[in-house]
């Protein structure tokens, strides 16, 4: 997925929310996102071109936005949760809306096997859409590995028994 095409699915979903404001506010989107997910230049470059003037609060663990999710009525318009557990926790406490994809123009640029992966947190896709994806991965030295531990050291395992 290229972020292009996240950008454009979160201007489209922007200009939805901002839609139904009352025409003598400002339209408004609110966003709780972890705090470097997004360039610096991003917001202010979303508000010149579509004159929607953007609140981003930040914070750094899933367990923080999920009080304020579940505490009900965080005046939140976007949120950016991790897929497992805590999405998941979120839709079955019923916290978000469903998708209009029909308001997704680009929802078919989408991986879909990142989709498949996201799928057991959000059955169907019905309430998000992947930003970011993301493994962890473990670097080592196999020669300092066997020096430090012996010979016979595993090498092919994260498992403790040596």
């Amino acid at each position: 997925m290229e972020l292009r095409t996240v950008a454009c699915g979160v201007l489209v979903i922007a200009a939805l929310l901002a839609s139904g404001a009352a025409a003598a506010e400002q339209p408004r989107l609110d966003v709780y996102n972890w705090s470097d997910y997004i360039a610096p230049d991003t917001i202010p470059k979303f508000e010149a071109k579509t004159g929607i003037r953007v609140t981003y609060d930040v914070y750094d663990a899933n367990e923080v936005l999920e009080v304020k999710l579940l505490a009900g009525r965080s005046g939140y318009d976007i949120v950016v949760p991790s897929a497992s557990p805590f999405m998941a926790r979120q839709i079955t406490a019923g916290v978000y809306r469903p998708l209009d994809r029909a308001n997704l123009p680009d929802w078919q640029n989408f991986d879909p096997r990142i989709l498949e992966l996201v799928a057991p947190a959000d059955p169907g896709d019905a309430h998000g859409v992947p930003y970011l994806w993301s493994d962890t991965g473990i670097g080592y030295n196999e020669a300092q590995v066997r020096l430090v531990l012996g010979e016979t050291a595993p090498v092919d395992s994260l498992g403790t028994d040596l």
